[in-house]
């Protein structure tokens, strides 16, 4: 028997104000309105404290889920998690009931959590003002009464190591423009859809929503340098933002899905950037993942991006194009006529 999930027994999960699959998981379960407890720390640490075992790789939020026999389970990875709850809560879901859109909501959600997240590391750790913002910041998010001597030394310490980090994603000298341009213009197209609909696929939010408020949680609410570009280029984006914190009191059954048929021009010109930037960083990774390189180059947006090979990713194309192959004849002809021209139909040719 699975279990139940109430005030007095909450869901529980740990992670961080500055993590934005922290913010997307959060805002998440504030929507779906099941019970959970917030807890503000680092997993590793505070499962330790709790005398829970640590997944093989901890990262932020970790979630403690309870198995059938009663026994805490800890769980990261925010796609799956949602999947999970989708099965434990059924009222509220987040995954259209439209298989087709769903797959645009799947893709939507990748996006966000893979290429949105280039944003929000590059502009987090490249400039000065922004790395120095996060050094001091990070710290005293996990410990507010930390000591000014220690907070230093941790300061010093998470911002080199975060910096060092800059080419796992792809950030350096060379692909800052790119980034720099592609953030701005998905601003650009935010700030259009967001004059016909208040989420991306209609009247209420999806998982693809959640994802990308996450990484602009950050963007906008926390780091200094993307902020002023997002008030300067998106005022509709910064308002949804605020918003989508907390849309527990948006009353959804009341609200539809969008048609895939009829969904807005501003949709497609979103899908048309992921095909512009994420398709053919996803593609590249794969192919130097299959070659066995660890590193991998191409042509993105006119420019040479060069990065680091990332499994993960290399799974992200996988579960694209096994979300399509599950999808009907019809529906897979359904998803076709919508990406056909945005150059997301790279992602499900053979590879």
């Amino acid at each position: 028997m699975s279990t139940t999930y109430t005030t007095d027994n909450p869901l529980r999960l740990i992670g961080a104000t500055g993590s934005p699959y922290t913010r997307k998981m959060l805002s998440l379960l504030r929507y779906r309105r099941i019970p959970h407890a917030m807890i503000w720390a680092d997993p590793a640490a505070a499962l330790d404290g709790l005398g829970i075992s640590k997944p093989k790789i901890t990262f932020l939020p970790t979630f403690i889920f309870k198995d059938d026999s009663g026994e805490s389970e800890a769980v990261c990875d925010s796609t799956p998690i949602i999947h999970r709850l989708e099965k434990l809560f059924t009222p509220r879901s987040v995954i259209p009931d439209d298989p087709a859109l769903a797959f645009i909501n799947f893709l939507l959600e990748d996006f966000g959590d893979e290429w949105c997240t280039k944003f929000m590391f590059h502009y987090r750790w490249y400039f000065s003002e922004d790395a120095d913002n996060a050094g001091t910041q990070l710290p005293l998010i996990m410990d507010v009464t930390m000591g000014e001597e220690a907070l230093q030394q941790v300061k010093t310490f998470f911002a080199d190591r975060q910096t060092g980090r800059l080419g796992y994603v792809g950030s350096n000298d060379t692909t800052a423009p790119i980034i720099d341009a592609s953030y701005r213009r998905l601003l650009s197209l935010l700030e259009e859809h967001f004059k016909n609909q208040p989420f991306l696929l209609g009247d209420k939010p999806g998982s693809g929503d959640f994802a990308l408020f996450g990484q602009l949680s950050q963007l906008i609410g926390f780091d200094p340098t993307p902020r002023a570009i997002a008030h300067k280029v998106s005022p509709r984006t910064i308002a949804w933002v605020s918003t989508l914190e907390d849309q527990s009191g948006l009353e959804s059954e009341e609200k539809n899905w969008t048609s895939l048929e009829t969904v807005p021009a501003t949709l497609k010109n979103i899908l048309t950037e992921i095909g512009r930037t994420y398709v053919p960083a996803l593609l590249a990774n794969a192919k130097a993942l299959q070659a066995g390189e660890k590193q991998w180059q191409t042509e993105i947006d006119g420019g040479l991006w060069s990065q680091q090979s990332f499994p993960y990713q290399g799974k992200c194309l996988q579960w694209i194009n096994e979300e399509y192959q599950n999808l009907s004849q019809s529906d897979k002809q359904r998803v076709d006529r919508l990406i056909t021209g945005t150059g997301c139909e790279a992602l499900l040719a053979p590879h």
